[in-house]
C-alpha cells in the first residue's frame, strides 16, 4: 500500500472525458495514441506507477485543453502489450489530487504538480455507508436500468459492500463529464451515493444535466 509519503509533487495526467477512477476501485484502459504509449512507459519507471486521471472541462467551461482541479491517481498494477503495439492497461484508484499547476516539459502528455491535501481517507480502510438503505436504492436501480435496457448480475449486487457497490456504479453508469466530476469530488462515500441517486432520479424524469447540477 503507497504511503502519504510515497505520493509524488509531479504526476503524469490523462485527462479522458467521462472515464472516473475513485480510490481503492480499479479501471481498464486502453492505451494506443503515441503520446500516451509514451506516458506508460516513462511511468513504469517510477517506484510509484502512477498515472493521475483528470476530467477535462469541456465548453462553455472550458476549451477543452483546460483540466479540472480534482482528479484521482491510479497505480499501474496491470498491462498487456498487443500484437500491434497497443496495451490494454488497468489502474487501481490510490488518492485524489488537487491540481496546483501544469509543469512544462519536453514530454509529449500533459504533467502537473500536485496536492494530496485534504484527500487522507482515500489511503484508509475502505467505507462503508451507515445511512445506506439498500433496498430502496436497488429499487430505484431496478427501475433505471429497466428504462435503459440495461442488464447487470442483481446477486453480485445485493452481495457487494457498500463502497464496492457505490463506486462501481459510480464509475459504470454513463453521466456527463461534469455529474462524474461531482461523483469524483463528493467527501464521502454517504454523499456520493446520495449524489448518485439525484443523478438517477434525475435521469428517470428527464432531467437534463443543468437541472442536475442547481
Amino acid at each position: 500500500m503507497i504511503q502519504p509519503a510515497d505520493l509524488p509533487d509531479t504526476i503524469a495526467v490523462f485527462p479522458l472525458p467521462g472515464a472516473l477512477l475513485l480510490p481503492r476501485s480499479r479501471l481498464p484502459l486502453h492505451i494506443f495514441e503515441p503520446r500516451y504509449l509514451q506516458m506508460l512507459e516513462d511511468t513504469l519507471k517510477t517506484r510509484q506507477r502512477l498515472i493521475g486521471m483528470v476530467q477535462p472541462c469541456p465548453p462553455p467551461h472550458g476549451n477543452g485543453e483546460e483540466l479540472h482541479s480534482i482528479g484521482c491517481a491510479g497505480r499501474v498494477t496491470q498491462f498487456s502489450e498487443t500484437e500491434d503495439g497497443r496495451y490494454l492497461v488497468t489502474l487501481s484508484g490510490v488518492s485524489r489530487f488537487r491540481i496546483t499547476r501544469e509543469t512544462n516539459g519536453f514530454t509529449p502528455y500533459r504533467r502537473c504538480d500536485v496536492s494530496w491535501t485534504g484527500f487522507d481517507r482515500d489511503l484508509g480502510r475502505c467505507e462503508a455507508d451507515e445511512t445506506l438503505d439498500r433496498t430502496s436504492f436497488l429499487d430505484l436501480l431496478d427501475r433505471f436500468f429497466s428504462a435503459r435496457n440495461l442488464s447487470t448480475d442483481w446477486e453480485a449486487l445485493k452481495d457487494a459492500d457498500d463502497e464496492l457497490l457505490i463506486n462501481s456504479l459510480a464509475m459504470l453508469l454513463e453521466f456527463d463529464t461534469e455529474d462524474k466530476q461531482a461523483l469524483l469530488e463528493a467527501p464521502c462515500l454517504a454523499t456520493r451515493r446520495e449524489t448518485l441517486v439525484t443523478l438517477i432520479e434525475f435521469a428517470l424524469r428527464g432531467g437534463s444535466q443543468e437541472e442536475t447540477l442547481q
